[in-house]
Parts: structure tokens; sequence; C-alpha cells
């Protein structure tokens, strides 16, 4: 594996929760509520000339009536965004319930629309190609990230527009792990580390740093409290602890992103 590739493993390795919290986790710490997708999908597909250079780099090279395939769609928050001009949608998700609540919400839209349910890139061989193809907040999940963005690359006909937080999304939660279990976190990768992959993959890769709007914004925050406790792997009672360790991040509206683009070679 090449240099840059391993690091962005080593470090994802590193988040591993230890086996003894994890044994003892009251319910799974993985996953998100999809009240809380369908949200965001809704309102990223309402600011679509507010939302950022993940939309802008998709739909100048989208055209009229263009086809996006939206990986890691979740409630379809990257690809709804793009409609109009967009004429076609396809998600992948491993989710069943996020990819109905996709489909609802493209069925409202209008907009054509098809869901293959299932992991990338081992589904890969499912899916068409499209002339846009987005991936959203999806790389921090994905340890062995050149084959993942290979697939990306070869099922996209014009362009391919990743975006993800700046740091790890969990980095925010290392000072109550210190606290609820008295163990350190990692730091990284970064989204620098992830271009740094692509780059040394041989991909033409630009990038853009930005503010993004949390899906967290105007969600009631014991949702947010009980979505953290998750995290930890810890039980309700732990809430009043959790809440006051958590201070007002709830209540950042904004979280630094990056958006990585590049163009397929003709």
């Amino acid at each position: 594996m090449a240099m840059a590739a391993q690091r962005w493993a080593d470090e994802l390795a590193a988040w591993e929760i230890p086996k003894e919290i994890l044994d003892a986790a009251p319910e799974s710490p993985w996953g998100f509520p999809p009240a809380l997708f369908a949200r965001e999908a809704a309102a990223r597909a309402a600011s679509r000339g507010a939302a950022g250079p993940s939309r802008h780099r998709a739909a100048e090279a989208l055209g009229e009536e263009g086809s996006v395939l939206d990986v890691g769609s979740g409630g379809g928050a990257a690809s709804l965004a793009l409609v109009p001009p967009a004429g076609l949608l396809v998600a992948v998700d491993q989710s069943e319930e996020l990819l109905q609540s996709f489909s609802d919400a493209a069925a409202r839209r209008g907009v054509d629309h098809r869901e293959v349910q299932g992991t990338w890139p081992e589904v890969a061989t499912e899916v068409e190609a499209a002339d846009v193809v987005v991936c959203h907040h999806v790389l921090y999940n994905v340890a062995d990230l050149v084959p993942f963005i290979q697939e990306l690359t070869d099922h996209a006909l014009r362009r391919v527009v990743v975006e993800l937080t700046l740091r790890h999304p969990q980095v925010r939660l290392n000072h109550l792990w210190q606290e609820l279990h008295g163990i350190e976190r990692p730091i990284g990768p970064t989204a620098w580390d992830a271009q740094a992959v692509l780059l040394e993959a041989g991909l033409d890769v630009r990038a853009e740093e930005w503010e993004r709007p949390s899906m967290w914004t105007g969600v009631d925050r014991g949702e947010w409290v009980t979505f953290v406790r998750r995290r930890l792997c810890v039980g309700p009672e732990r809430d009043p602890e959790i809440d006051a360790l958590l201070g007002s991040d709830h209540e950042d509206p904004l979280r630094r992103a990056v958006t990585l683009w590049w163009d397929r070679e003709a």
C-alpha cells in the first residue's frame, strides 16, 4: 500500500473502540437517526444555491437532465440538491430505511430515481456510470480508500465530487471519552490526508475549504445528547453528565468542510 494510503488506514484503525467498552455498550454505537438524514436532505435541497462548493462543482459539470450517482446517499442530501438540473438520481446505501427515505423525497421532487442497497464498492458492478458521482461524508468510514475512490472515478462520465468534514467528525467528542472512560482518542486523519491519498493515486484533485451548516442545527438538544450517548457506549443514566460536558457545542451552526473534486479523463 502506498504511503499516504497506509497512513490513512492506520489513522482510521486507531478509532476502533476498545473491546471491553464495546462489549459493555447497552446498544450499538453505530449509525445515525434516519429522521436526521431526511431533515438534512430536505434542508440541502431547499437551499440549493447556498449549498456551497460541493453543489456548485457538481452542477457545473452536470448539464440539463444529467444523471447523478450518489454513493453513501443517506437521505439524499448530496443529490437532491442537484434537482434541477439533474434528471436522474441513483442512490447507493447500506440502509433500506434510508433508501426508502431517499425514494420518497425524490418522488416528491418529481425526478427519476433508482436505489441500490449495498456497500460500495462491492455493489459497483450493479450500477451504471453517471454524468456526475457525488459522495458526501463517507470517506472517514473507508479504510481502504484507493479501490473505493477508483470505483467512484470509473463510474463518473464527467466528474466526481466528494465532501467531508475538515477533521474526523468524532474528534469533537474526544474530551467526553476522556471524562467518561479515561481514554484518549485519535485526532486524525483529516480531509487533507484524504486528498493526499487521491493525489498519490494519480488523480488531479482540487480542493475547497468552506463552512457548512451542521446537520444538527435546529435539532432538539435531547436528541443530540442521546446520539452522543450511543457513540460513547453508555446508558441514559449518563445523559446529565454528557449534557454538561457538551456545553454549547450543539449550538454551533457551522462546521468546517472540504470539497474534493476531479474530472474524469477523456
